[in-house]
């Protein structure tokens, strides 16, 4: 079951019936509190969610799918006429797992569910990741620094968790987003660069764990040293 959350008619009829004719049960819904109360329904296994809407705004809706642990890792795709990397990054940040501006094409839309669906697919993975005095709990979504825990946006904590789960070995920027954000962005886009800024800023001194590999990409060095 796919939910599309967008108020203009007929592009939310257009993918319904797209999503249909591609083998989806799909619903869409033109207002967020028809949204919710199907919702208490049944959950999708994916949401298609616009940015700007009547009652509530896509990035506040998003937000309250993360904080609810029912809810907290059912895939979202932002569909949304804003197009900048400011607005792109932001609903990334907030916890979407893909991002498509509009105007869009309908192949490309269900070559994107279809990439999601698959990602999403539950995987078994350690209780704990531990480099040097960093340790990441993936259950918990929780991170401490000499065991002090630290606050991370939902994009700085899957950078983090990659990085972790291979110690010493180098991401190029292009597979770090393939990986994390699951599409290749334009090729001036800095959207790695600046988080990795961010994340080692938060990791304070641990920060100089990150290496930056000149020309290639980034790495955390294997305990830390």
């Amino acid at each position: 079951m796919i939910y599309i959350l967008e108020d203009d008619n007929s592009i939310r009829e257009l993918v319904t019936y797209t999503l249909n004719r591609s083998g989806y049960e799909a619903k869409g819904f033109d207002l967020p509190s028809l949204f919710w109360a199907e919702m208490e329904k049944q959950m999708p296994d994916l949401l298609l969610l616009d940015i700007m809407l009547p009652e509530e705004d896509g990035i506040h809706i998003l937000k309250r799918l993360r904080a609810n642990s029912a809810t907290s890792q059912l895939p979202v795709i932002m569909l949304t006429a804003k197009g900048s990397e400011y607005d792109r990054v932001t609903g990334l940040d907030s916890g979407a797992d893909d991002y498509i501006p509009k105007p869009f094409g309908m192949m490309e839309l269900v070559a994107r569910v279809n990439a999601l669906l698959r990602r999403a697919k539950p995987r078994t993975a350690p209780d704990e990741y531990q480099v040097g005095a960093i340790e990441l709990f993936p259950a918990r979504h929780q991170v401490l620094v000499n065991k002090e825990e630290i606050s991370l946006t939902h994009k700085e904590f899957e950078l983090l968790s990659v990085l972790m789960q291979q110690p010493g070995i180098v991401f190029t920027r292009e597979k770090l987003l393939n990986q994390i954000w699951g599409y290749t962005f334009e090729a001036e886009s800095r959207t790695v660069d600046v988080h990795i800024r961010t994340l080692r800023q938060k990791l304070g001194e641990c920060g100089s764990y990150i290496e930056t590999v000149r020309g290639t990409g980034y790495r955390i060095r294997e305990n830390g040293v």
